[in-house]
This record gives structure tokens, C-alpha cells and sequence, in this order.
């Protein structure tokens, strides 16, 4: 049996939320500066639509509803939908499984329209 060495506090550098934050902001500006144009209207359109619903929804629920097609890279998906968040578009409702088969049911987060987007 492995056992799994533990810390009571880690240790100093090993945890640093800025760092995560940076890293996590790089990684978006890159996935976003990478997207073909085509796909990210397309998508930014599709996130659009679901959000005035104000129901919340997944990336799958775009797919479904043939709005939009899978991106070439799945970093894709997280950029669009960060990009729409800043914007002000959608807010964070939760976290439930993803419904595309491609992930095998892991986590993601669902989104829904912001009261403000619905609105306008």
C-alpha cells in the first residue's frame, strides 16, 4: 500500500493563486487567440441564444441544438465561454457532467444567462 506523503501547511511556493490565476488567464488569451473566426462567432452567437433563455446550459446543449459544431480543440470551449462570462453574458450555474460523449461524463461547469443580458 502507498500512502501519500502530507503536509499540515504547503510549503512556501508550492500554492500560489496569482500564479494559478496568470497561468489560467495565459491559457485563454492563447486558446482565444487560436480559435478560427468562423467558429468563435459562431459560438459566441450560440452562448448568446442560450443565455437569453436563462436556463442554464452546457457546451453540449450548443451542439445538440446544431447551433454550433465541435471546435478543433477543446480549450476552445473554455475561452468561448470565459470570454462571454467577462463580457457579462452568461454567469456560473453550478457544476453538473458534461452530456458529450468526447469526456466521458466528467465535470463542467453550466452556465445561464445574466439578468442584465436577458434584459437587454
Amino acid at each position: 500500500m502507498t500512502q501519500q506523503l502530507q503536509f499540515p501547511i504547503p510549503p512556501q511556493g508550492t500554492v500560489s493563486p496569482a500564479a494559478a490565476e496568470a497561468a489560467k488567464q495565459d491559457g485563454i488569451a492563447r486558446a482565444t487567440a487560436n480559435t478560427a473566426p468562423d467558429w468563435a462567432t459562431a459560438c459566441r452567437a450560440a452562448i448568446e441564444l442560450m443565455a437569453r433563455r436563462g436556463i442554464p446550459f452546457q457546451a453540449a446543449d450548443l451542439i445538440a441544438e446544431g447551433l454550433v459544431d465541435e471546435p478543433d480543440h477543446p480549450a476552445r470551449w473554455g475561452a468561448a465561454f470565459n470570454n462571454a462570462a467577462r463580457a457579462g453574458v452568461i454567469e456560473a450555474a453550478g457544476f453538473v457532467r458534461s452530456k458529450r460523449a468526447t469526456v466521458h461524463g466528467s465535470i463542467c461547469k453550466q452556465w445561464t444567462g445574466t439578468p442584465t443580458w436577458r434584459a437587454a
